[in-house]
């Protein structure tokens, strides 16, 4: 009996130990205290230092608190003790290297209005509108004027929009533009449509993407000399092409030399989406073995269409875009006429067989271009123009010049294409 008193009268008492430790810790805080008296600039370094101590004191007291209560060991207390300290010291120096933290909703006092700065930025965005441009590039008679008419459900093509327009083959590859201000429920959109007249259309067709790729590398100039200004106007006029629709003959063999070269080469500038043309000529499996073996093609020659996989922000949107690239080109048919079909009036080609209907899907894919184009990419086809093939352009330009950005302002670059007839016609629809 009095050795088993004798061994509980030696350790402390819980609060005993508890305000021990409590004085130690106050002694040393009096010492960093007096240290810092001529260091002001660790004020804050000292003040976490502090926080993190007397987290500890509460720490140390909880365990031994539990402990108590659970009736555990000295032993098997320290090490428990020691452990949660760790843990804290790792979670304040993680925090502390970070200083970020993420707060839910749940999380917060009340509502803060962050959500409304989507509608801010709708409201500007509908203010200011934006501006899409549009290039169609394919051999006369493949219906590019058609389609893009059917794709904005308006007259916007070259052809709908010039009086006493006369279809006649060029000579040369010449680039018109017609711009129109189209407005869908207050949201207005200035579309510009480039058309590529003669092209593909002579005996030798040489270097007859040379005309389109100096109008896009044109379009760059323009915009990055607004950009090099010194007094930058707030909102540069933005003319730089996003879009690029290449049409292919619906010929059910493979992509021919022209539109190889023509892809390799316009395809590091800027975004290429091709369509095969008039898709109606072709049965459903025609169809389907001659898309694959443009695909072959596009990938033996290393050609690159949108969207590309590298641009891929994240696996929802890898998702997406792989049905997208499963899809192309898009076998697609326009036309502007209207068809009583079931009740319904429905865009479509009548023959003696019934009608082919342009937006179901079941018999073309003009519902996926439109979709693409319009509904889901038409941003992401402005970012992808802004931030890859302008920035590569820029770079490029700035190289040259050798970060001289005085020589670049006053240099007598031409901004005029001379194979290019610009006739921009403004219209509102």
């Amino acid at each position: 009996m009095r050795e088993e008193t004798a061994g509980e009268t030696d350790p402390l008492d819980p609060m005993e130990e508890r305000e021990e430790k409590e004085r130690g810790i106050m002694g040393q805080e009096q010492q960093d205290e007096s240290k810092s008296e001529g260091q002001p600039a660790s004020m804050n370094t000292q003040n976490s230092m502090t926080e993190k101590e007397e987290n500890f004191v509460e720490v140390c007291a909880e365990m031994e608190e539990k402990g108590k209560e659970k009736g555990m060991e000295e032993g098997e207390m320290k090490k428990e003790m020691e452990l949660e300290a760790e843990v804290t010291v790792e979670l304040s120096q993680t925090v502390s290297a970070q200083q970020m933290s993420f707060i839910r909703g749940s999380d917060l006092f009340g509502y803060v209005g962050i959500e409304a700065v989507l509608d801010q930025m709708r409201r500007k965005t509908m203010k200011a509108g934006f501006e899409f441009n549009i290039m169609v590039v394919g051999q006369s008679g493949l219906g590019k004027s058609t389609l893009v008419n059917t794709l904005f459900k308006s007259k916007v093509s070259r052809k709908s929009c010039t009086p006493n327009y006369e279809e006649k083959i060029s000579k040369t590859v010449k680039l018109h533009s017609v711009s129109h201000m189209i407005e869908e429920k207050g949201v207005k959109m200035k579309l510009t449509v480039i058309d590529t007249p003669g092209f593909g259309d002579q005996i030798n067709n040489e270097n007859c993407w040379e005309p389109i790729v100096k109008y896009v590398n044109e379009q760059y100039e323009k915009y990055l000399r607004e950009e090099l200004h010194v007094n930058r106007k707030r909102r540069i006029p933005d003319s730089r092409v996003h879009c690029c629709i290449y049409f292919l003959p619906a010929t059910g063999h493979r992509l021919r030399p022209i539109d190889i070269e023509f892809m390799k080469r316009l395809g590091k500038i800027v975004s290429i989406v091709p369509v095969i043309a008039k898709a109606d000529t072709l049965t459903i499996e025609e169809r389907q073995e001659f898309k694959e073996r443009i695909r072959q093609d596009l990938a033996a020659n290393g050609i690159q269409v949108y969207p590309q996989n590298e641009y891929d922000e994240d696996p929802e949107e890898h998702i997406l875009n792989n049905r997208i690239r499963e899809s192309i080109p898009f076998a697609v048919v326009g036309t502007d006429k209207e068809h009583q079909v079931n009740g319904n009036k429905v865009l479509g080609r009548k023959t003696k067989w019934g009608i082919i209907e342009v937006e179901n899907v079941a018999h073309c894919e003009f519902a996926n271009l439109r979709d693409l184009l319009i509904r889901s990419h038409l941003q992401d086809l402005k970012d992808v123009t802004h931030n890859i093939h302008y920035e590569t352009y820029r770079v490029q330009r700035l190289n040259e010049s050798n970060m001289n950005f005085s020589e670049l302002g006053l240099s007598t670059w031409p901004l005029e294409n001379g194979t290019a007839d610009k006739c921009e016609s403004e219209s509102h629809l």
